[in-house]
């Protein structure tokens, strides 16, 4: 018999959440491996069995104390059971519980069932995501047809009772000690069919139509990040509230810039004589441009950072820092003057000008002499 895992382990959570942290383990858990959202993988099926178990005995205080007293083992854990043939124990109540009758109860008699959420990919620039930015947008929307007003009968008639899961909204099937449940195949859980369509959505009671929506993109917000537009989903049935509309932001990469959260990196190459001389630098930002002096003796790859010049925190009122990287750059093509400078000063050298020569040098003498 396989070794059960522990609970806390399951729901991933701390042995010292709280009944909401608990609470919303369990929701999102079970929402991802729902036995509904995956038909036929035994897989989700026994991880959806092993999470509803975790909650049984965590979401009750009198459980969890004996569970937390004597573990998965002990002679009390007996009333811990609670579990139908289907080993989803309570299936009824967790539907309701996940999804507020949307996939439930109440859906199977017939209730109130929420709208699907949608999702919009919104492509952004760089600046309009530093800043934020105003944008309208079209979409496709499902709506309720307006002749048969959602019910997807012709005018004058009325659904029936669906004949293949008598109304309940679904069919069960077993095999051994094992009991399937899953949405009716015929009336998708509604618990009603409709013999005479209407003409005008095919009886789906649906029909498809474009919308407009207008939505602030806050400053700061990134690649990946999602806008949730309450209540502007496609639109329930009997009575249920209309689902969401999840905008998915896509930044458009800078030419000159890139983000990591809310620190901008610059790579700016300078000369050779600016790196050994020192300069001030104009350095160009997301706003503008800002002058900063570099010292003299710059090296490749060295770093500054410029305070406040950087993204700003999304819903925060802080703004992050660029970071510059010089990139010395050495000439490819010089004149006869130009190399009779650089003879002279390779002359004049001692040697003390070039610390990292020098360690190099002393490093290789002293591997010789061992």
């Amino acid at each position: 018999m396989a070794t059960k895992r522990d609970y806390y382990e399951v729901l991933g959570i701390d042995k010292k959440a709280s009944t909401e942290d608990i609470k919303k383990a369990y929701r999102k858990l079970a929402k991802e491996c729902h036995p509904d959202l995956h038909p036929n993988d035994a897989a989700c099926e026994a991880r959806f069995k092993e999470i509803n178990e975790a909650n049984e005995v965590l979401s009750d205080p009198e459980k969890r104390a004996r569970y937390d007293q004597f573990g998965m083992d002990g002679p009390p854990m007996g009333g811990f059971g609670g579990f139908d043939a289907s080993g989803f124990g309570g299936f009824e109540s967790i539907f309701d519980q996940l999804f507020g009758g949307g996939m439930g109860q109440a859906q199977r008699r017939g209730g109130p069932r929420p709208g699907n959420d949608l999702r919009f990919n919104m492509r952004v620039t760089f600046e309009e995501a530093a800043f934020g930015v105003k944008k309208s947008f079209d979409f496709m929307r499902n709506e309720e047809c307006e002749t048969c007003h959602g019910s997807g009968a012709k005018e004058g008639t009325q659904p029936v009772t669906c004949a293949t899961c008598k109304g309940t909204g679904q069919v069960r099937s077993s095999g051994g000690f094992m009991v399937t449940v899953r949405t009716c195949p015929t009336c998708q859980g509604t618990g009603q069919t409709v013999a005479d369509p209407c003409t005008a959505c095919s009886g789906s009671g649906r029909q498809r139509k474009k919308r407009t929506a207008t939505v602030n993109v806050p400053a700061g917000i990134d690649d990946g990040q999602v806008i949730v537009m309450n209540g502007q989903g496609e639109p329930g049935t009997q009575g249920g509230p209309r689902g969401d509309l999840q905008i998915v932001i896509s930044v458009t990469p800078h030419k000159l810039f890139v983000r990591d959260g809310t620190t901008l990196y610059l790579d700016m190459p300078i000369t050779f004589t600016q790196a050994a001389l020192g300069a001030a630098l104009d350095i160009p930002t997301l706003q503008g441009k800002t002058s900063y002096k570099i010292p003299e003796g710059t090296q490749d790859g060295a770093k500054f950072r410029i305070k406040g010049e950087g993204i700003k925190q999304l819903h925060g009122a802080g703004r992050g820092d660029l970071v510059v990287r010089v990139k010395v750059e050495i000439p490819k093509r010089m004149n006869a003057k130009q190399k009779e400078l650089l003879r002279e000063f390779e002359k004049a050298a001692t040697g003390k000008e070039y610390e990292g020569q020098k360690s190099f040098l002393d490093k290789v003498k002293a591997s010789f002499r061992s």
